[in-house]
């Protein structure tokens, strides 16, 4: 696929994934079977899974949902006790072979494969040295870069980690497994998730702890900022690669990304969106009859809100389980077939009624749009939608499908204008201050809501000054 001038300002490699480890487990591609499907909701265009038995790494990977690449068939081929797993969200014209994961190395120093989850910032630079210095890439994701890096590098696997990682800037979790090694990494500013887990008389590692459950892990604890965790049959060793850290946990995963039953850095996903939905409702005035939350990452905020209102809370949409995520498709025309496929009003309950929408976040407007559209043919005689978040004003460089202020309506229109386009009676948002109470702590990136980044940006520091 040939790679445009432009590719790393235009958004195309934005990605939101799912990773999970497996360590000295027997059925390790089984595990990582059912761990990657408790995190299908990261990433529906493509996943795969390496094992290792000891002495060689073999890997699947394909285009599609974990249930359609992977059967009993070939999930029993792949024999081994350690196993790497990977679901990928990618953006129009990425979904190559190439670019799916785990990426697989087979070297003269040894074999080892990498799963990763964020996007690097100075990607580009980094990319045209190592191109220059004579690398040679199949795939244009930036997750590929860390594999040459580590490459290039001398001494011992950790060795080489951590010189690698240290030229890494932006948002990464990643998890490398050798033949009989298994590393996890975390970026120094926290800003991606990735937790480990004791299974067995092994480990696992994943994204979110949601995977733990379905594979009886017991969760150890989340991987620090800036940290390596090295797991071998002799046990698992820690090291920072940096001093230099922070936590700014991305917001977005408690907004909206992970799913309500995982706990991120201390803090559960489910009680945080709940929060969100009791502080709105404590700043609200209009008057309504029911509530009701946009499946199914805004029912959480939607129980609170009724809690706090006093407010009947009723499940007046219901969502065909068989269709994707629309805020990350891939193209803006999916989202639209997307919408219209995934939610059906329930007539029953809403008709009537002035009913109180509370969803998690407006990005481009069309999702929101249609479910009011849709709750107005279902009879409802006022729609007020309430956010569960502040307003997206600025682009993210680290992960999140928008990196662009023209897909962002909120940095385009009025509160009021808003309210209009989608056709709402009335549009709420809590404000960043809240969003940090909710979470019960500071320690977020907002930076999609301020515009106040927490790393450099290189050359995508053109898409803040094109705005200015």
């Amino acid at each position: 696929m040939k790679m445009e001038k432009d590719y790393f300002l235009s958004g195309k490699i934005n990605e939101e994934c799912g990773c999970f480890g497996v360590f000295n487990v027997q059925d390790a591609a089984s595990l990582a079977y059912f761990g990657l499907h408790a995190l299908q909701h990261r990433g529906q265009e493509a996943c795969g899974i390496a094992v290792s038995d000891n002495h060689e790494i073999v890997c699947v990977k394909n285009r599609g949902l974990i249930t359609e690449v992977f059967n009993n068939q070939i999930i029993n081929s792949l024999r081994g006790v350690h196993a790497l797993g990977h679901v990928r969200y990618t953006t129009a014209g990425t979904n190559t072979i190439e670019n799916v994961q785990p990426i697989v190395v087979r070297a003269h120093t040894g074999h080892f494969c990498v799963v990763h989850n964020g996007q690097i910032v100075n990607a580009k630079e980094i990319r045209e040295k190592l191109e220059k210095g004579g690398s040679i890439f199949q795939g244009n994701s930036d997750s590929e870069i860390i594999v040459h890096l580590i490459q290039k590098e001398s001494g011992s696997m950790i060795e080489k980690i951590k010189k690698a990682v240290n030229r890494l800037e932006g948002a990464f979790a990643f998890i490398i497994m050798t033949k009989d090694h298994m590393y996890a990494i975390r970026d120094k500013n926290g800003l991606r998730p990735l937790a480990i887990a004791k299974i067995d008389n092994g480990y696992c590692i994943s994204s979110e702890t949601c995977a733990f459950e379905i594979v009886n892990g017991k969760f150890m604890r989340d991987i620090e900022p800036g940290e390596i965790v090295k797991i071998s049959h002799d046990g698992m060793e820690s090291m920072m690669y940096t001093e230099n850290t922070q936590r700014k946990m991305c917001a977005m995963e408690y907004i909206y990304f992970a799913r309500p039953d995982s706990v991120i850095d201390g803090i559960s996903v489910h009680a945080a969106r709940k929060r969100s939905g009791q502080m709105l409702a404590k700043k609200d005035t209009v008057e309504a009859d029911i509530v009701i939350g946009v499946p199914d990452s805004s029912l959480s905020a939607a129980v609170g809100y009724a809690e706090e209102s006093g407010l009947p809370y009723e499940i007046g949409l219901i969502k065909n389980r068989y269709v994707g995520r629309t805020f990350i498709q891939p193209t803006q025309q999916l989202r639209e077939r997307g919408v219209r496929m995934k939610l059906s009003a329930v007539s029953s309950i809403v008709k009537g009624k002035r009913v109180i929408m509370v969803d998690d976040s407006i990005v481009r407007g069309t999702t929101s749009k249609r479910i009011v559209q849709l709750l107005r043919d279902a009879g409802a005689t006022e729609v007020h939608v309430r956010i569960a978040s502040a307003p997206f004003l600025s682009p993210c460089f680290y992960g999140v499908d928008t990196s662009t202020y023209e897909e962002l309506i909120s940095a385009r229109m009025s509160n009021d204008e808003l309210t209009k386009f989608i056709g709402a009676d009335s549009l709420l948002y809590l404000d960043c201050e809240e969003m940090k109470e909710a979470n019960g702590t500071e320690n977020l990136c907002l930076s999609c809501f301020t515009g106040q980044y927490p790393t450099a940006l290189y050359s995508l520091e053109k898409v803040i000054q094109n705005k200015k």
